[in-house]
């Protein structure tokens, strides 16, 4: 794990891990292929259609939607929806996101840098998809950082 990554969730750096060991195109593909069709979309008690506009991500081709919800433990659990059927890397993105984020201690998901989706897709990862899926990062982030400032509000 590089320095860059000591400080974020460990199930996130061990999903980064994972894919740097990866050193076929192909296999990085089928496997994220594979990851998203584990995609669940987000549950009818947390959101439903229509989604509301303020948790679009924008720039993300796929229409894709973030939500969360804060845990009795203070963490977060995350929730998505992907509009488009097509939208295999973002549906990846969204499984991903959800199994290392949700539960994961605020700060660290705070000190995820942009750069891990490059780092998970590969960087012949076109700057438009970038932009979505760093969004539904983002988004991820911004809910943390929400979060944390709740936190310190209520003390």
């Amino acid at each position: 794990m590089t320095a860059e990554y000591k400080d974020i969730p460990e199930d996130l750096a061990d999903f980064v891990d994972m894919f740097a060991a990866m050193t076929d195109r192909q296999e990085r593909i089928d496997a994220l292929i594979d990851i998203g069709t584990a995609f669940r979309e987000v549950p009818p008690e947390v959101a439903t259609r229509p989604f509301p506009e303020l948790r679009r991500v924008p720039n993300c081709e796929s229409e894709a939607f973030v939500f969360s919800q804060p845990q009795p433990d203070g963490t977060l659990k995350y929730y998505f929806a992907v509009e488009n059927p097509q939208g295999i890397s973002a549906k990846a993105t969204a499984v991903i996101l959800d199994k290392t984020l949700s539960g994961a201690p605020l700060e660290q998901i705070l000190n995820v840098p942009g750069d891990v989706i490059y780092d998970i897709f590969g960087r012949e990862l076109s700057m438009g998809k970038n932009m979505g899926l760093t969004g539904m990062l983002n988004f991820c982030k911004a809910a943390a950082a929400q979060q944390l400032e709740a936190q310190e509000n209520s003390k």
